[in-house]
C-alpha cells in the first residue's frame, strides 16, 4: 500500500528515535510515529511525508503497552510529548536513545543504555518562554504556533500558574498589545521570581509596567526588536540562588545570582545532583570551563576548594552574572569574557587554561562544539574533558571527534532535566589515552 497524507496504517513500533518519535515500518518504509510506545500496536495516520520516511500520529491504540498511562496534557502542548508513558519507563527510553546515537552517529556502540538519573515530574521547571497571542500566554503545540496553557502541563508551580493567569488578565484589562513573549526564571525555592518582555517594534514598555502587580517579581525588564538596549520596569530583573556543593558542608555553599535573560540550567530538583556528579568527576588540578554561564560548574569547583579556575563565556549577559559571582573567590578564579573559539585561539596551547594536567568542562549550546572550538580543545590536550550536553546528536557527534583526538570515552551519564519530554541531559567523561 502507497503511502500518502491522511492516510491510516496499522503499525508495529520498533524502538524509541530522537525528538520523540518511535520507529517502526510499514512494508519496509521507516515510519516515524508519536504518541506511541516500543513494543505497541496502533493506527498510525500519516502527517508528513519524507525522502525514505513518513511522519505519522498515532489515532487509536491496538495494542497496549503496561507503560501507557492516561496523560493529564495534550502530549503536543510543549513538554509532553512522553506524558503518556510510565516515568521509569521513560527513563528507559531516553537511555536508549543515547545508546542509539551513539551507535549510530558517533560510531561508539555502548554495550548498554546509560543510567538516567530522574526527576519530580511537577513542577520543575525554573525558566520558561511564555509565547504571547493578544492578552494569552502560553507554550506552543509541536508543529505549531498555537498557544496551549502551560499550567497543564504541570511543569510550572503552583504559584508560576497562578502569575501567568493574572498576567494575562491585566494585558485584557489594560488593552496592552505588542507582546511578543515573556522569558520566566525562577530560583529552587520558587520565592523569587523574574521576568522578561519581548516586545514588537514600536511598542512603548512603559506600560507593560502593570504586570508587576500580576505578583511577587524581584523585577521586570523589557527590550523591543526596534531599539537596542533594555528598559528595566521594575525591581531588579534578577533571582538568586545558594547551591549546597558537598552535601552538610557548609563551607561549600556557593551563592549565585543570575540575570533573568542569563542561560541557567531549568531543573529545581536535579541542579544539586548535576552539579555534584560534575564535581565528583574533576580530579585535583587547573580547570577551564568553557560556555561557563553564570558560573555554575565552575565556581561550585572553587566552593568545594579548587584553585587555578579559569570561566571562560562570550555571552555579555551571562558574563555580567558570572564576574559578579565571582568576586568572592578573588585571585583562585579568573573570568575571561569572550568566545570559547576566541580564548583556545589565543591561548596558543601554552599560557591560560593551556594545562595538560587539568580538565576542560564544556558545556555547548545545543549545536553542540563548533570545529573551531574541537580543533582548540584537541591542540591542548587536557588530561580530562567533562562534557554536559543537552542534546545527544551533537554529542555523539563530538564524541567521534574526541575518540579520533586520541581521548577515550571514561563515564556517561544521563540526567533526566525535562520529564515528559525527549530531551535528555547528558555528562560524558573523557580522558586523554596516551
Amino acid at each position: 500500500m502507497a503511502l500518502s497524507l491522511g492516510s491510516e496504517i496499522d503499525l508495529n513500533v520498533d524502538k524509541p528515535a530522537a525528538g520523540g518519535w518511535m520507529l517502526g515500518r510499514h512494508e519496509g518504509r521507516v515510519v516515524l510515529v508519536r504518541g506511541a510506545i516500543p513494543g505497541e500496536r496502533v493506527r498510525a495516520r500519516i502527517d508528513r511525508l519524507g525522502r525514505g520516511v513518513a511522519y505519522a500520529e498515532a489515532v487509536d491504540v491496538l495494542e497496549a503497552s503496561l507503560d501507557r498511562r492516561d496523560a493529564a496534557s495534550d502530549w503536543r502542548c510543549g513538554g509532553s510529548v512522553f506524558a503518556h508513558i510510565a516515568y521509569e519507563r521513560q527513563r528507559r527510553l531516553k537511555g536508549e536513545i543515547v545508546q542509539d546515537a551513539f551507535g549510530r552517529i558517533g560510531r561508539v556502540p555502548l554495550a548498554a543504555p546509560p543510567e538516567v538519573l530522574g526527576s519530580p515530574e511537577r513542577g520543575y521547571r525554573m525558566r520558561a518562554r511564555l509565547h504571547a497571542q493578544g492578552a494569552r500566554l502560553g507554550f506552543f503545540r509541536e508543529g505549531t504556533h498555537a498557544l496551549c496553557d502551560a499550567a497543564s502541563t504541570g511543569q510550572l508551580l503552583p504559584e508560576t500558574a497562578a502569575w501567568i493567569a493574572a498576567a494575562e488578565r491585566i494585558l485584557a484589562r489594560e488593552r496592552l498589545a505588542g507582546l511578543r513573549g515573556i522569558d520566566l526564571a525562577e530560583n529552587i525555592p520558587g520565592d523569587e521570581r523574574a521576568c522578561h518582555l519581548e516586545l514588537r517594534a514600536g511598542t512603548p514598555a512603559a506600560p507593560f509596567a502593570a504586570l508587576a502587580a500580576a505578583g511577587a517579581l524581584t523585577g521586570l525588564s523589557a527590550d523591543r526588536a526596534d531599539r537596542p538596549g533594555v528598559e528595566t520596569l521594575a525591581g531588579v530583573p534578577a533571582v538568586g540562588d545558594v547551591l549546597h556543593v558537598r552535601p552538610g558542608d557548609a563551607a561549600t555553599a556557593l551563592r549565585l545570582r543570575r540575570d533573568v535573560r542569563a542561560f541557567f540550567q531549568g531543573n529545581r530538583f536535579l541542579l544539586e545532583p548535576l552539579v555534584r556528579h560534575v564535581v565528583a568527576l574533576v580530579p585535583p588540578g587547573p580547570v577551564v570551563d568553557l560556555y561557563a554561564g553564570v558560573g555554575l560548574f565552575g565556581l561550585s569547583l572553587a566552593a568545594a576548594g579548587f584553585d587555578g579556575v579559569t570561566l571562560v563565556e562570550g555571552d555579555r549577559v551571562g558574563g555580567q552574572s558570572l564576574s559578579a559571582n565571582a568576586e568572592p573567590f578573588g585571585s583562585r578564579v579568573r573570568v575571561v569574557q569572550r568566545s570559547v573559539e576566541v580564548f583556545l585561539q589565543g591561548a596558543g596551547g601554552k599560557g591560560e587554561g593551556g594545562q595538560r594536567d587539568g580538565t576542560f568542562i564544556v558545556d555547548p549550546p545545543r549545536t553542540g562544539l563548533s570545529k573551531e572550538a574541537l580543533a582548540g580543545i584537541a591542540g591542548r590536550r587536557p588530561a580530562r574533558v567533562l562534557y554536559v550536553s543537552c542534546d545527544v546528536a551533537t554529542l555523539a557527534r563530538d564524541t567521534r571527534a574526541l575518540l579520533d583526538a586520541r581521548y577515550r570515552l571514561d563515564g556517561l551519564t544521563g540526567i533526566d532535566l525535562f520529564p515528559n519530554t525527549a530531551h535528555v541531559e547528558t555528562v560524558a567523561a573523557f580522558a586523554r589515552d596516551d
